[in-house]
C-alpha cells in the first residue's frame, strides 16, 4: 500500500466512528453517514448523522469546517445523496462549498443515488476515489436491505441453554443468563428500529421491550406484539412505557379497546403472515427489527427464511428436555436443516454471545 492509501483508510475508518454516534438515533428512513473534511493533513471539519430527517454527515461536517472547508478532502463512509428530500442534495452542499476531492465508501443502494452522486461530483470537477471498506457494512445493513429487498434486516435473539432451551416447561426463564448478557442487549435494542415478540411471550413474562441503559437515553424503538386473536392484556407493562406499541391482529379478531392502548394492525387474513408484517415494516422506514420472541414465532422465522442475524446468549446451563426449545421448527431431513456462519463469540461473565448470519 501507499502511504496515501494507509490514510485514506485511516480517515475513512475515523468516518466511520462518526457515524457510529447515530447508531441509536438514525434508525428509521434514514443511513448513519460519517464525514472527515481533511485539509493539508490536518482534520478541519467532522460531522454524522445525528437524527432522522435531520442535516446529513456532509452538511454538519461543512458546518464544523467553516471556510477551511475549501480545498480539503471529505472523507464519507456513503456516497452524498444528489437529490433533494426533506433536506437538500449534499453533492450540491461539498461542490458550493469548494471541496477538491471526495473518498466515499460504500455506493448509497437508493435508486436516486447508486453512483449517480459520485457521477455528479465528477461532472462539477470533484475528484472522486472509492474505498468500499468492508468494516463499513456493519453500519447500515437494514437501510440497504430495505431498499432492494423491501424488508428490514432482521435479527432474532434469544437467551439459551447449553442444550438450546429458553425456559422450564412451566415457563420460568428468569435468569437463564447473567447481568451482563442482559446489560447487552440493551446495545442491539437501542439500534433497532422495532422490537417483535409474540403474545406468548406477552402473557408469559409481561415485558416492556424498552431500553432502559442510560447509553442510550435517545432510543425509543417500536414496540409490535404478533397477537392472531388480540388476546395482549390492556394493562401489560408495553402500554405503561413512553413509545408506541403496536399489536398485529388477525381478521377475525375481536379488539375489544384494544386500539385504545396501542395502534391495532389488523391483517386481511385469519393468521397472521409474518412476510406482510415485515414488509409494512419497511414501507414505514424501519431499517433493522429486533425479534424476542418464543418458539412459536422464531420457528416461523426460520421456516420462512426471514432471519438475517442471530444473537444467542449461551449460558452454560442445562435444563433439560422437557424444558421449552429455541423455536419450533420441524424437519425430517438433515438437509433442511437451518445453516448459519459465526460472525462473532463473545465472552459475557459466565455466558457467551454468538453471532450468526445466515449462509
Amino acid at each position: 500500500m501507499s502511504i496515501q492509501a494507509d490514510l485514506d483508510r485511516l480517515y475513512m475508518l475515523s468516518a466511520k466512528r462518526l457515524a457510529e454516534k447515530g447508531l441509536f438515533t438514525v434508525t428509521r428512513n434514514n443511513p448513519r453517514v460519517g464525514c472527515l473534511l481533511v485539509k493539508d493533513g490536518t482534520v478541519v471539519g467532522r460531522g454524522w448523522h445525528r437524527l432522522d430527517g435531520g442535516a446529513h454527515a456532509e452538511i454538519e461536517a461543512l458546518k464544523d469546517a467553516g471556510d477551511s472547508a475549501r480545498g480539503s478532502t471529505a472523507y464519507v463512509t456513503l456516497e452524498p445523496c444528489c437529490w433533494e428530500g426533506r433536506t437538500p442534495a449534499c453533492t450540491n452542499a461539498l461542490v458550493e462549498q469548494g471541496v477538491s476531492t471526495v473518498v466515499l465508501g460504500l455506493r448509497d443502494p437508493h435508486p436516486k443515488v447508486n453512483g449517480r452522486g459520485a457521477e455528479s461530483l465528477r461532472k462539477c470537477g470533484i475528484d472522486v476515489r472509492e474505498l468500499p471498506l468492508p468494516e463499513l457494512e456493519s453500519l447500515n445493513p437494514g437501510q440497504k436491505k430495505r431498499l432492494t429487498e423491501k424488508l428490514p434486516w432482521v435479527r432474532i435473539k434469544s437467551a439459551i441453554s447449553l442444550d438450546g432451551r429458553t425456559a422450564m416447561g412451566d415457563g420460568e426463564s428468569k435468569w437463564i443468563t447473567g447481568e451482563s448478557a442482559r446489560n447487552d442487549v440493551q446495545y442491539w435494542r437501542a439500534r433497532s428500529g422495532a422490537i417483535v415478540t409474540g403474545i406468548g411471550t406477552v402473557l408469559a413474562d409481561d415485558p416492556r421491550l424498552t431500553v432502559r441503559d442510560s447509553r442510550f437515553p435517545n432510543s425509543t424503538p417500536i414496540r409490535i406484539v404478533i397477537d392472531t386473536h388480540a388476546r395482549t392484556p390492556r394493562d401489560a407493562r408495553l402500554f405503561k412505557e413512553e413509545g408506541e406499541v403496536i399489536v398485529v391482529c388477525g381478521a377475525n379478531a375481536t379488539i375489544d379497546g384494544l386500539d385504545e392502548v396501542a395502534n391495532v394492525w389488523r391483517q386481511s387474513e385469519a393468521l397472521i403472515v409474518i412476510r406482510s408484517v415485515l414488509e409494512r415494516l419497511a414501507s414505514e422506514g424501519i431499517n433493522e427489527v429486533l425479534i424476542e420472541a418464543g418458539a412459536r414465532l422464531n420457528g416461523s422465522i426460520l421456516a420462512d427464511g426471514l432471519w438475517d442475524e442471530m444473537l444467542l446468549y449461551v449460558a452454560p446451563k442445562v435444563l433439560g428436555d422437557t424444558a421449552r426449545p429455541f423455536s419450533h421448527y420441524q424437519i425430517s431431513r438433515m438437509a433442511e436443516a437451518v445453516g448459519a456462519r459465526v460472525e462473532s463469540v463473545v465472552q459475557l461473565d459466565r455466558d457467551t454471545r454468538l453471532c450468526l448470519t445466515r449462509l
